[in-house]
């Protein structure tokens, strides 16, 4: 309540402007110039992770500590209560991506996924489409300088952009399956891949050849990262991730959709351009340096290679992908 005991006599009380029509609705914040573009509409450190109402419900509230209330613990008889599992906290839902063509990806197949957006003041007018969007759904998005995307990204390759979106949960292999359309499929499967470039450029060749998914084993900690998406340039939105149950179960599954899985071994294999695998293939990948799982590599149909100079022993994994997936390709045409 205002107090109005030392005001001057004859003068009136003030009262705040009523807020004109749109104001009241707008998350636009006006600045100086009304040409502006509004440069301030969420958080006011650019680098925190503040949390607003769309974020409340993804942090969990800490239970205050004290004796426990109800019957003893020691009495035989009583059952001890459930334990809930945590909730997924923030940085497990929400996946910070950067690089123009990753944001374009995910704006044009998951636009309600996007929760913040941070750019920099020349790439406003690229970005429009995506900023009206923000405006009509009342998103936030904040204009900062590029050493606040530098932070924000945790990396200069960020080309003026950076958006928190919500993380694609990877399918289940049946899932997978059962959307599966006929003819024609390739998928990869990632044993022991874990460098995010590699998997971003694996993303990117599997996009453009039309690969169906790839596929991550049950303990797998393989997962999209800001670095993955951003090297993939749009294509994690295009090829989906699909998480494996146990190994055996799933070449069960997989063979019974007509897939061959080819192992992919750096010697000892048949030529992967003379192999014929046939219309629908998995190409079963290893990490660099370690290799694929011996069992693995036994329990599959087949063991191809690329067969080359010599000059070098092999190619990473990321060119090899790409050579696999364009003689698959090849075949199909």
């Amino acid at each position: 309540m205002t107090d109005h005991r030392n005001r001057p006599p004859g003068r009136p009380p003030h009262r705040p402007a009523a807020p004109t029509e749109g104001e009241a609705s707008s998350p636009w914040r006006r600045g100086p110039r009304s040409d502006a573009p509004p440069r301030d509409v969420m958080a006011r450190d650019p680098i925190g992770r503040e949390r607003g109402p769309r974020d409340a419900g993804a942090v969990g509230t800490a239970r205050a500590r004290g004796p426990a209330a109800g019957p003893s613990r020691r009495d035989p008889r009583l059952a001890e209560p459930p334990v809930a599992e945590p909730a997924p906290t923030q940085r497990q839902t929400e996946l910070r991506l950067y690089g123009l063509n990753a944001v374009h990806a995910v704006f044009a197949r998951r636009p309600a996924a996007i929760r913040k957006v941070y750019l920099a003041e020349a790439r406003i007018p690229a970005l429009q489409p995506l900023l009206k969007w923000c405006v009509a759904n009342r998103v936030g998005y904040r204009v900062v300088e590029p050493a606040d995307l530098d932070k924000l990204a945790g990396s200069g390759h960020h080309e003026g952009v950076v958006v928190d979106v919500l993380r694609a949960e990877p399918a289940s292999l049946s899932e997978w399956l059962r959307t599966l359309p006929d003819g024609p499929q390739c998928a990869l499967w990632l044993d022991g891949v874990g460098n995010p470039h590699n998997f971003g450029a694996i993303l990117r060749s599997a996009a453009h050849f039309g690969a169906g998914a790839v596929l991550l084993p049950k303990h797998s900690t393989l997962a999209l990262s800001g670095a993955a998406a951003r090297v993939a340039e749009g294509g994690a939105e295009s090829v989906p991730l699909v998480r494996l149950g146990r190994s055996d179960n799933a070449m069960a599954q997989l063979r019974s959709s007509g897939f061959t899985l080819a192992a992919t071994v750096v010697h000892g294999g048949r030529s992967v351009f003379a192999a014929g695998l046939g219309p629908r293939v998995v190409y079963v990948l290893g990490a660099e340096g370690e290799g694929m799982d011996r069992e693995l590599v036994a329990a599959c149909d087949q063991r191809v290679s690329i067969p080359g100079s010599g000059a070098v022993e092999s190619l990473n994994v990321a060119a090899a992908t790409a050579v696999l997936l364009a003689e698959w390709a090849r075949t199909r045409a």
